[in-house]
């Protein structure tokens, strides 16, 4: 961070308090932290604190500008203080690891869209997905079946997490079969 992360809540008309310092130091300590790890740095940091609240404090500092937050296909929610400028980020299918990236060209070019319907757009979210050189180190050492199973593997583990989140359980037009509904007991 550039400046005094009190004098940063401060000029934002942020209260200031230990869990907000704490959280806002763990942000910049480590570019895209989930909120479990947050909790976790501002534990060794201050003592305890609930998930709740350290969800409260980002919240908080992401309305403020003072936090971004990313959430990537199939993983948590992620955090980071690079905010400001027109950056995207670099994913690993198989490990997770998360890394910026610059814009491609230009200053901002994936913010004019061919067809903006009526949209003022100020943000563009462009995620690039691949292996990290880690884990393309990994698989070099593998067999080639091998690999092949570890990506099957790595993209059914996204697909699933996906679909977790995504599943519709109403019939579907033309679904011939009966809607069993499970009634729950205490």
């Amino acid at each position: 961070m550039a400046t005094d992360p009190a004098d940063l809540l401060r000029q934002r008309g942020i209260q200031v308090t230990a869990q907000r310092l704490a959280v806002l130091r763990a942000v910049s300590t480590e570019p895209h932290i989930t909120a479990d790890a947050v909790a976790e740095a501002v534990r060794g940091e201050i003592g305890a604190i609930s998930l709740q609240s350290v969800y409260d404090a980002l919240g908080v500092l992401v309305t403020e500008g003072l936090v971004r937050r990313i959430q990537p296909a199939g993983s948590p929610a992620r955090f980071e203080d690079r905010v400001g400028d027109n950056h995207h980020h670099l994913i690993c299918r198989v490990c997770g690891r998360v890394v910026d990236v610059d814009c491609a060209i230009g200053k901002a070019p994936c913010l004019t869209a061919h067809d903006d319907n009526g949209y003022q757009i100020d943000e563009a979210e462009v995620a690039y997905w691949g292996r990290c050189p880690d884990c393309q180190g990994k698989s070099r050492g593998a067999s080639r079946s091998g690999s092949r199973r570890a990506d099957a593997k790595a993209s059914q583990r996204s697909r699933t997490q996906s679909a977790r989140r995504t599943v519709d359980r109403r019939p579907k037009a033309g679904d011939r079969r009966p809607t069993k509904r499970i009634a729950r007991t205490k």
